[in-house]
Parts: C-alpha cells; sequence; structure tokens
C-alpha cells in the first residue's frame, strides 16, 4: 500500500512500444536505489503477453499500453501503475478505482517535445513544405490554446519567441492566472477558433471526443490552421474533411493520421505535406529527452508512493 515503506517490490516496465535502451537503464537505476526489482515486458505482440506477466507486480510502468479489467483481474498484487506521459485514456480509471489500483501520469514530462514538433510542423506548413515556392512568416500570428496545461504553455513559450500573440481557454485555470502567465484568456472554447492557429491539448473524454466540429472550424479566419498533438478523436473527422475539401485555405496538422488516411488526401490533393501535415504515428514524445523525463518520473513516482505515500498525479474517473 502507499505509503508502507522498506518492502520488496517488483515494477513491471511494460512497453509495447518500448522506451530507448538508456532510459530503460534510467529507470532501472531508480528503481534498484530502492531495493525494487524491475520486470521487463517489452515490444511485445499480445495482449496475452501482459495479461502473464502482471501478476506478481506490485506496479507497473506503461506508455500507450492497454490497461483495462482483463489486465487488473490478472494483476493481485498490483497497487499502481503509473503512464509515462500526459494521457491516459489508455487506462480505466473506473476499474483501477474498483480493485483500489492507484493511476497515474507524469504531466509535463514530454512537454517540450510535443511543444517543438507543434512548431516544426507549423513551418514546415508555413513555408510550403520547403517547395520553392513563397510561404509566410509566423511573426506577429495568434495561436490560441484549448487547454492552457504544461504542454500548451511550453508551446505558448515557443510562440513567445516567435513574437506571435497567444490566447488560452482552460476551464480549470483562472482568467488571471492565464493573463499571468502571458496569454490573453478567452472565456469559450467557441472565441479559440477566432483565431489563425488553434492548438488542441484536451485529454479524450465523453465531453472532448468529435467535440471540434464543422461549426468551430468554419469560425477561423483566412488561413485557419488546426494543431492536433491531443487525440485524434477529440476532432470530428467527417467535419474536418468537409472543412478541407470546402476551404482551400484550410490547415490541418496532426500528430498521428486517421486508420484511412486516402480520402484526407484526396481532399488536398498535391498540398499534402503543406495543408495537410499528419505523423506516421504518435510522435509528439518521440526525443531522447522525453524518453528519459517520462519514463524516469514514473519510477520517481512509484517509489514515492510506496516510501512516503505521495499521490500527487493521480488520476480519477
Amino acid at each position: 500500500m502507499a505509503g508502507e515503506a522498506g518492502k520488496a517490490r517488483t515494477v513491471l516496465l511494460a512497453t509495447e512500444k518500448a522506451f530507448a535502451a538508456a532510459a530503460v537503464t534510467k529507470i532501472e537505476e531508480v528503481l534498484k536505489a530502492a531495493n525494487y526489482t524491475m520486470k521487463k515486458l517489452e515490444n511485445y505482440k499480445s495482449k496475452d503477453d501482459l495479461l502473464a506477466a502482471v501478476g506478481d507486480a506490485d506496479a507497473m510502468i506503461i506508455r500507450s499500453d492497454i490497461v483495462d479489467q482483463a489486465v487488473l483481474d490478472k494483476a493481485s498484487k498490483m497497487k499502481i501503475v503509473v503512464r509515462a506521459g500526459a494521457g491516459y485514456d489508455n487506462i480505466d480509471l473506473k476499474a483501477c478505482e474498483g480493485k483500489g489500483i492507484t493511476a497515474m501520469n507524469t504531466p509535463g514530462q514530454n512537454a517540450n517535445a510535443v511543444a517543438e514538433l507543434v512548431f516544426g510542423m507549423m513551418i514546415v506548413s508555413a513555408r510550403n513544405n520547403f517547395d520553392g515556392t513563397s510561404g509566410f512568416e509566423l511573426v506577429n500570428r495568434e495561436i490560441a490554446f484549448y487547454g492552457f496545461g504544461a504542454v500548451a504553455r511550453a508551446v505558448h513559450k515557443l510562440a513567445q519567441g516567435f513574437g506571435m500573440k497567444s490566447f488560452a481557454y482552460d476551464p480549470y485555470i483562472p482568467a488571471d492566472k492565464i493573463k499571468e502567465m502571458g496569454a490573453e484568456p478567452v472565456s469559450t472554447v467557441a472565441g479559440l477558433f477566432e483565431h489563425q492557429y488553434v492548438s488542441l491539448h484536451v485529454p479524450l473524454t465523453d465531453e472532448t471526443k468529435a467535440s471540434i466540429n464543422k461549426d468551430l472550424l468554419g469560425k477561423m479566419p483566412k488561413g485557419g490552421t488546426l494543431i492536433n498533438t491531443a487525440r485524434l478523436e477529440v476532432v470530428h473527422e467527417a467535419d474536418m474533411l468537409e472543412i478541407l475539401k470546402t476551404r482551400p485555405d484550410f490547415c490541418y496538422l496532426c500528430d498521428v493520421a486517421p486508420k484511412d488516411i486516402e480520402p484526407f488526401k484526396a481532399a488536398v490533393g498535391d498540398k499534402y505535406g503543406k495543408r495537410l501535415i499528419f505523423t506516421k504515428k504518435k510522435m509528439g514524445a518521440q526525443t531522447a529527452e522525453a524518453n528519459d523525463n517520462a519514463g524516469v518520473a514514473a519510477a520517481n513516482q512509484i517509489v514515492g508512493f510506496f516510501e512516503k505515500g505521495e499521490t500527487r498525479f493521480s488520476l480519477k474517473a
């Protein structure tokens, strides 16, 4: 249990998409210092492999791996699951609560990596993927953030360096705090879409799923650009296709392609890679530094949970 210090623990590192070797070494160093044993399940191909591995684990570190009722039913000793990263829709939080298992994420550890990807995509799009034609500069442009957590604030910091003006809406952060951080507070989600760039930084929930629809997208000014490094499902796919077809000025930059990419490519023709940019897989956290940061943070949170009863980043259903 939390706060029961000095006991032997087994921590399962379960990563279908493995951490870099250097990150794994650093994670293991943290756990060894607490006299914990790390058990690795990397690059596994079947959920059965995960089900077989969780039985003797007191804690588990995951990335995008699915932790559902079936996994938790096999995890008879499990007390804590930590998602090394910000998004946590791959964890069944209700099932965790039902089993008395604490779930956590590691917010902010991937923030700079995602922020740099955002600006990488913005520059590629603004310069027409360097095809030899004239593009435009980002200076004096406006960017609005839906959600103003660690990742959004990291993007905002870069935007300031580019001489852009930032706007933000976050229902959990008071307007005066947003203003203190250098962005202009916006009172509604719809108000964000009055600006040229809108960057999404919200979790996938029943409320946010498919919430970015044609009514919002249609409000965006000429050259409107939606940037999605949150979750693909937050954007209404059919509405986005319609906007791309009917507005040749509109751009969509997204960190992961939809399952069926061809209709999107057809909608923009030879502007794919310019108006429309998809990464080949979820790339926001794919840097050596982010790998280290998120994995080590997850290990430290597990140690803090068992040795000191720390539950700062606990998630609720």
